[in-house]
C-alpha cells in the first residue's frame, strides 16, 4: 500500500507541452541522483485532487526546511527493486548477487532515512507531520539486512562467511590448488632438466590445471591435451600424474558452486518473503528523492508554494523558470509580472508591441498554475490559484502540411477543441486572438470568442494588437485590460506588465524608429482612419503620463526613505544624548553613596560597644537606604524631565501625571489646593474623591501628589509622589539572584549588601542568594547577617531541587 502523499491522484486536461511543462520536468531531472528518483520525477503531472496538493505543497516545504537546517540525504545509485521483486516470487529461480545487492541496498538506504525521519535534526524548525505520515511506509529492516550483512562482497561475489559449508569448500579448493601446483612445478623441473620444456609456467584450461608445451616437444610429455593456442604452436597438456588431483578440484569447484546457489536461493526467498514492504520503501524513497529535488529547485529559483482558493488566481512578482533558467546562462534576470483575477473580473485582454512579452506572460501564468497543481513551488513572491479542471492553451504557429491546415485553421481547430472542453472551473489561454486572417473579421471573431468564455465563466488571459478587442476590455464588465511596455526611445520592450490599461501597438512609430522610408511611414500614417489614429494618440499620451507618474513615485519612495534614514538618525541621537546624561547622573549618585556609606562605617567600626553598634548599624542602614531613595527620585525625576523636554524649555513637554493612585490613597488637589481621601476609581483617568463632607469626580491631572498611602510600603508611597526606580541600561537591572559561592564571608557580605540595596530599591519582594553548602561557614554567617538586615522580612531555604541548603531564598519587606 503506498504512503498517503503517493496515493493515486486524477490528472487534469491539459496544454502542458505548449507551457512547457516538459521544461519544467528537465529542470527538476537537474536535481535527480539515481534512476528511482528520476523516473518519479518523468511521471509527475498536474492533478485537480485539492486535498492531494495541499498534503504535496506541505511535503515540499517540510523538506525545504530541511535542507535549510543542514539535512542531507544521499539517493544516488538507487534503482527501481520491482523486476527484481517479479522474479523473486518465481519458486526456484536464485536472483544473481548484483540483483540482490541492488536491493539490499536500497533497503538500507531505506534504513537509512527512517531512522532520520523518526529523529530529525535538533536546529529543524517548524512542523514534520506530512514527512513523518510518508515515512510510516518504511518497515523496519533491521533483521533483514543483519541476515545479509557481510555476507556479499562489492564485487557481487559472495563472502567466504557467507556460510561454513562455503568457508570450508573454500579452503579445501585453496589447498587443491596448491597442491596441484606444487606437484606441477616438481613435474616442470623434471622435464628442464630433460630439455622436454623450456619455461616453468603453469596455466588453468577449463577449470583443469596445464602446462603450455610446444608442439614439437609434445612427444615428451605423457598427459591429456586441453587446446592450443591461437597461433597453434604451443599445446596446452594436463600431465597423468595431475588428472585425479584436477578431478578432485572439480568436485570440490561444483560442491562450491552448489552451496553458492543453495545461499543464493535462500537470499532470493528472504527478499521474496519481504517483497512488499520492499515495494513500498521503494515508492517512498522515489517520493522523497521528488520532494528533495523541488526543494533544491525552490532554493535556486526562490519559489514559494501556492495557496489554493476558490476563484482568485493572483501571482506577484512571478516568473517563467524556463525562461529564467536560461538568462541566467547569460547573466540575466527575467522581468517579474504581477495580475489578479477575482470573482469580479474573469478575463484579461493584454495589448501592445510585438516582442513586448504578451506571450512570455500568457505561459508563465499556464505554466505556474500547471506547477501549483504538480505540488511544485512556483517562482513568485505570491501565488493564489484555483484548482482548475483544466488548464488550456492556443499559442504558437499550428500550421500543419501533413493536414493540410493552415496557421488560421490550426488556430480555429484547437480553439474549438477549447471551446468544447472548457467549463467554468478552467483556466483559457488564447495567444495573438484574431489573427492570421483578414483584421476586420478577425477582430470580430476574437471579440466573440472572448465573450464565449468570458459568458462562460472561465478564467481566461487573452493576448491581441486588435483594438476592437482593446474596446471591448474597456466596456465590458468583469474584464480587464493590460499592456506590456515597450520603450520607443531604445527600441527594445521593457517586458513589464501593466494591468488596467490597454497596450499601443505602435507598429509604425517602431518602424519609424528603425529606419523605414519616410514617404512609407506618412503613406502609412494617412491610411489610418481618424478613429484608429486618435485611440493610437491615446494610447501614447496615457502610456507617457503613465511612465511620468512611475518616474514621480519613484522619486517620492527615494525621497520618503531618506526622511525615514535622517529620522532615525535623529532619533538615535537623541537617545545617544539621554544615555550620556542618565550616566553621568547615575556616576554622581554611586560616588555621593559611596562617601556616605564609607563616613557610616567609619562611626559605626568607632564604636567599641556591642549593641550599641548593633544599634547605629541598623540605624545607619535605614538611614542609607532612604538616601539612596532620595537620590534615586532625584536621578528620576531628572531622567523624566529630560525625555519629556521640561528640562530642555521645550514648550510641548507634558506635565507629569500621578500613576499610582488607588483607593484609600490620600491626595492633594491642585485646583483646591486641599487633600481628599480617594473613594473609588471611575475610569483610568478619573476618581471620585472625599474632600471633608464633600464629594467630587476629579481627572488624574488635578492630583498634584499622593500625600499617604493606605497601608502602603514607604517605597511604594514614594512612587506614588512620581517617584519610580528606572534604570536606563541592561547591566543596571536588579538582578533577582546572587551568587557568592567562593568568596570570603567578608567579601560575599559586603556584596550580599549591596545587592540587597539594588533589589529593595527595584521594588523586588523575593530574592535568592547561592552561597553552597560546603562546611557550612558561609551559609551561617550569611544567614545571620541577613536576620539583622533592615531590609529583610524573613530568610528561608529553597527546596532540594532548588538549591536546598545551598542557597537562601530572601523575602524583601515593602
Amino acid at each position: 500500500m503506498k504512503p498517503a502523499a503517493m496515493s493515486p491522484a486524477p490528472t487534469l486536461h491539459t496544454s502542458a507541452r505548449v507551457l512547457e511543462f516538459d521544461s519544467l520536468r528537465e529542470i527538476l531531472l537537474a536535481y535527480s541522483a539515481s534512476p528511482l528518483g528520476r523516473h518519479r520525477i518523468e511521471s509527475l503531472a498536474p492533478v485537480s485532487d485539492h486535498d492531494w496538493l495541499q498534503r504535496q505543497h506541505r511535503l515540499t516545504a517540510e523538506v525545504r526546511q530541511l535542507l535549510q537546517a543542514g539535512g542531507r540525504f544521499d539517493f544516488s545509485g538507487l534503482t527501481d527493486p520491482e523486476p527484481h521483486l517479479e522474479r523473486a516470487r518465481i519458486e526456484g529461480v536464485a536472483l544473481e548477487p548484483p540483483e540482490i545487492v541492488s536491493v539490499i541496498e536500497l533497503t538500507d538506504r531505506a534504513a537509512q532515512w527512517r531512522v532520520l525521519a523518526l529523529h530529525p535534526p535538533a536546529t529543524l524548525q517548524g512542523s514534520w507531520e506530512e514527512v513523518a505520515a510518508l515515512s510510516a511506509g518504511v518497515a523496519d529492516f533491521g533483521d533483514f539486512l543483519r541476515f545479509f550483512r557481510n555476507k556479499i562482497l562489492p564485487d557481487g561475489t559472495l563472502d567466504d562467511h557467507a556460510s561454513p559449508d562455503l568457508a570450508r569448500l573454500r579452503r579445501e579448493v585453496e589447498k587443491q590448488k596448491r597442491h596441484i601446483q606444487n606437484s606441477l612445478r616438481v613435474y616442470l623441473r623434471r622435464l628442464a632438466e630433460a630439455d622436454a620444456v623450456t619455461d616453468e609456467l603453469i596455466t588453468i584450461r577449463g577449470e583443469r590445471f596445464v602446462i603450455p608445451v610446444r608442439v614439437e616437444q609434445k612427444r615428451k610429455i605423457s598427459g591429456v591435451v586441453h587446446g592450443a593456442s591461437s597461433s597453434g604452436q604451443t599445446i596446452f597438456i594436463e600431465p597423468l600424474e595431475t588428472i585425479e588431483q584436477n578431478n578432485e578440484l572439480v568436485r570440490l569447484l561444483e560442491e562450491e558452486q552448489a552451496e553458492v546457489r543453495r545461499i543464493l536461493l535462500e537470499m532470493t526467498r528472504r527478499i521474496a518473503a519481504q517483497a512488499p514492504a520492499i515495494a513500498a520503501a521503494a515508492h517512498v524513497l522515489a517520493e522523497l528523492e521528488l520532494q528533495f529535488a523541488k526543494a533544491r529547485f525552490a532554493e535556486e529559483y526562490d519559489c514559494v508554494a501556492a495557496r489554493f482558493g476558490t476563484g482568485s488566481l493572483i501571482v506577484e512578482s512571478a516568473r517563467h523558470p524556463v525562461l529564467e533558467r536560461s538568462l541566467r546562462l547569460h547573466g540575466a534576470q527575467p522581468v517579474p509580472i504581477s495580475l489578479r483575477l477575482d470573482e469580479g473580473h474573469r478575463q484579461l485582454v493584454i495589448s501592445g508591441p510585438n516582442t513586448g512579452g504578451k506571450t512570455v506572460a500568457l505561459k508563465t501564468v499556464g505554466l505556474l498554475a500547471l506547477m501549483a497543481q504538480a505540488g511544485v513551488p512556483v517562482p513568485a513572491t505570491n501565488a493564489e490559484f484555483p484548482v482548475f479542471d483544466a488548464v488550456l492553451a492556443d499559442i504558437g504557429d499550428y500550421q500543419s502540411i501533413e493536414q493540410n491546415l493552415s496557421t488560421f485553421s490550426a488556430h480555429v481547430t484547437n480553439i474549438d477543441f477549447i471551446a468544447r472542453t472548457a467549463t467554468p472551473g478552467s483556466l483559457v489561454l488564447l495567444d495573438e486572438l484574431g489573427s492570421a486572417t483578414d483584421p476586420q473579421e478577425g477582430a470580430a471573431l476574437a471579440v466573440a470568442i472572448a465573450d464565449h468564455f468570458r459568458g462562460m465563466g472561465a478564467l481566461s488571459i487573452v493576448s491581441t494588437h486588435h483594438t476592437s478587442l482593446k474596446v471591448y476590455a474597456a466596456n465590458t464588465d468583469g474584464v480587464l485590460n493590460a499592456a506590456v511596455g515597450f520603450d520607443e526611445n531604445t527600441l527594445r520592450p521593457t517586458y513589464e506588465l501593466r494591468v488596467g490599461v490597454p497596450g499601443a501597438s505602435a507598429g509604425i512609430n517602431i518602424a519609424q524608429r528603425l529606419g523605414l522610408n519616410a514617404e512609407i511611414i506618412s503613406a502609412a500614417r494617412a491610411r489610418l482612419d481618424s478613429g484608429t489614429q486618435d485611440v493610437a494618440r491615446f494610447l501614447d499620451r496615457l502610456h507617457d503620463q503613465l511612465r511620468q507618474a512611475e518616474e514621480e513615485r519613484a522619486r517620492l519612495a527615494r525621497q520618503e526613505e531618506e526622511v525615514a534614514r535622517e529620522r532615525s538618525r535623529l532619533a538615535a541621537r537623541g537617545m545617544d544624548e539621554q544615555r550620556a546624561k542618565v550616566r553621568e547622573l547615575e556616576k554622581k549618585l554611586e560616588a555621593v553613596l559611596r562617601d556616605f556609606e564609607y563616613r557610616v562605617r567609619e562611626t559605626v567600626t568607632a564604636v567599641q560597644d556591642r549593641a550599641a553598634s548593633l544599634k547605629l548599624s541598623k540605624d545607619a542602614d535605614r538611614r542609607l537606604a532612604r538616601l539612596r531613595r532620595e537620590f534615586r527620585e532625584q536621578f528620576d525625576s531628572a531622567v523624566v524631565a529630560h525625555s519629556t523636554g521640561a528640562d530642555r524649555g521645550d514648550p510641548h513637554a507634558q506635565p507629569a501625571l500621578v500613576r499610582n493612585v488607588a483607593e484609600g490613597d490620600t491626595v492633594r488637589l491642585k485646583s483646591l489646593g486641599r487633600s481628599g481621601v480617594v473613594r473609588r476609581q471611575l475610569d483610568p483617568n478619573t476618581f471620585e474623591v472625599e474632600v471633608g463632607a464633600m464629594k467630587m469626580r476629579i481627572p488624574r491631572s488635578d492630583i498634584a501628589e499622593v500625600a499617604a498611602r493606605a497601608a502602603e510600603s514607604p517605597v511604594k508611597a514614594a512612587r506614588a509622589r512620581g517617584i519610580a526606580v528606572s534604570l536606563s541600561d541592561d547591566e543596571n537591572a536588579a538582578p533577582a539572584e546572587l551568587n557568592v559561592i567562593g568568596d570570603s564571608v567578608d567579601g560575599a557580605t559586603s556584596r550580599v549588601e549591596k545587592f540587597l540595596d539594588r533589589a529593595f530599591l527595584a521594588g523586588l519582594t523575593r530574592v535568592r542568594i547561592v552561597h553552597g553548602s560546603g562546611m557550612g561557614v558561609l551559609r551561617k554567617a550569611l544567614r545571620k547577617y541577613l536576620e539583622k538586615h533592615p531590609h529583610v522580612a524573613s530568610i528561608a531555604e529553597p527546596p532540594q531541587n532548588e538549591g536546598g541548603a545551598g542557597a537562601t531564598i530572601v523575602d524583601l519587606r515593602t
